[in-house]
């Protein structure tokens, strides 16, 4: 009796034992506080106690350095910018997709934030159109023709979120040439890759790939989620994209955001070209009609082709019939606010709310709230043009979404108020 006894004790003994290794040596409450490190959101003010960090104000600073820094490069080169973008996104969903470095797993925080970037991509590019492609096994599959339905693209992304075997660069290199190849000279070519994996698994010579897509003008962008490659940079600088290693997800997340404006093409080598357009009418809701693009009839909610008279079910499209671009008057204004964007704003130093030379400007333009709460110094931007003061939450709409300066709109609405009644 006293060996067996002996021996369940042992037993639990090197149980807990192999507990404590798994943990590192760390309670579970105490693995739950490193993992989230949350002693890094608090900062020490003047007086010695702790506060949380402003992440708003850290936030709005990282914007307007990168505001900056595009707005600079755009005024040192002579610069043109294509309002219509054929993107594939290229997923990495090899082993290396489920490491957990990246919580859950960087498959879990890739897939979440391409389904951001693809809704901000039509957002601010809504003539273009984006494909889908995974890496898997060491083989490439396309997931989604190009197009510019998000929804569609999102939900046969979510429907394929499974990760095994090795990745292989120069099998999606070529799956996806062999696609953009085809696009027209007018449109833009562009690949994104998200690349989790520290290696390449190849049939051949990548070398001869890179230049073939150098040559077909495609222009390739890595995000990689692991450590920096020279295989990646290389591609990179080849074909006139960006290279970087996210840190974290937060980083991931502004990197991949980063994408989703048109990039600059040097005006040597961008070919200005004239395309034909259709604006077509919305058909009538109880009309049926067979639809071109699935070939099977239906009822209402479609346009016709200008052209051909052919039904489409969304816009912007191509006509399967007759070939004619299909788009939106919407569409096309909403493109064009990238060949003239505003300036970034200046900012104005913090001064207290009593100071009388402030006293005019503390309310934003944008939003009418008070640019100085209580008694604390306010943060504020001002346009260089109507020196309007605005928020920072205004500041970022402004650029990133509304892409017209309120307080200019004004100043010119009402001159010609003015001229109309002289």
């Amino acid at each position: 009796m006293n060996n067996g006894a002996d021996k369940r004790l042992n037993r639990r003994a090197e149980e807990d034992e192999d507990d404590e290794d798994d943990g590192d040596g760390l309670e579970a409450w105490e693995r739950t506080y490193a993992d989230e490190r949350s002693w890094e959101s608090l900062q020490e003010d003047e007086l010695g106690f702790l506060r949380p960090i402003d992440n708003k104000a850290i936030y709005h600073a990282q914007y307007r350095r990168r505001l900056r820094s595009l707005s600079s490069s755009a005024a040192a080169t002579r610069i043109q910018k294509g309002l219509i973008r054929y993107l594939y996104i290229v997923i990495d969903l090899s082993r290396a997709a489920a490491e957990t470095d990246f919580r859950p797993n960087r498959m879990v925080v890739v897939a979440k934030h391409v389904e951001a970037f693809i809704r901000e991509f039509f957002d601010q590019n809504p003539l273009s159109q984006i494909g889908l492609v995974t890496i898997k096994d060491g083989v490439a599959h396309c997931l989604t023709d190009l197009g510019g339905t998000p929804e569609a693209h999102i939900k046969a992304l979510m429907g394929k979120l499974e990760c095994s075997g090795d990745s292989s660069l120069q099998n999606a290199l070529d799956l996806v040439h062999g696609y953009l190849n085809q696009i027209p000279s007018y449109g833009h070519r562009e690949v994104l890759i998200l690349y989790s994996a520290l290696s390449t698994c190849d049939p051949g010579d990548i070398m001869e790939t890179v230049q073939k897509c150098k040559k077909s003008k495609i222009r390739c962008s890595v995000i990689g989620l692991a450590a920096e490659m020279f295989i990646c940079k290389h591609l990179c600088q080849e074909t006139g994209g960006m290279y970087s290693v996210a840190l974290d997800e937060a980083h991931f997340k502004e990197l991949i955001l980063e994408h989703a404006p048109p990039p600059p093409a040097i005006a040597e080598f961008a070919i200005a070209n004239l395309i034909k357009m259709g604006f077509p009418q919305r058909a009538a809701e109880g009309s049926i009609s067979i639809c071109s693009c699935h070939k099977e009839a239906k009822v209402g909610a479609g346009y016709t082709c200008p052209r051909c008279k052919a039904r489409v079910c969304e816009l912007p499209t191509e006509c399967r019939i007759c070939g004619l671009t299909l788009v939106s008057s919407p569409h096309l204004a909403r493109s064009y606010h990238h060949l003239f964007p505003i300036p970034p704003f200046d900012e104005v130093p913090l001064s207290r709310p009593n100071d009388p030379n402030q006293k005019a400007k503390r309310n934003c333009f944008g939003c009418q709230s008070l640019l100085s709460p209580g008694n604390k110094p306010g943060l504020s931007v001002a346009c260089p043009k109507c020196q309007q003061h605005f928020c920072l939450d205004c500041d970022i709409y402004i650029h990133e979404s509304l892409h017209n300066c309120p307080g200019c709109e004004s100043l010119r609405n009402s001159k010609s108020v003015i001229a109309n009644e002289t």
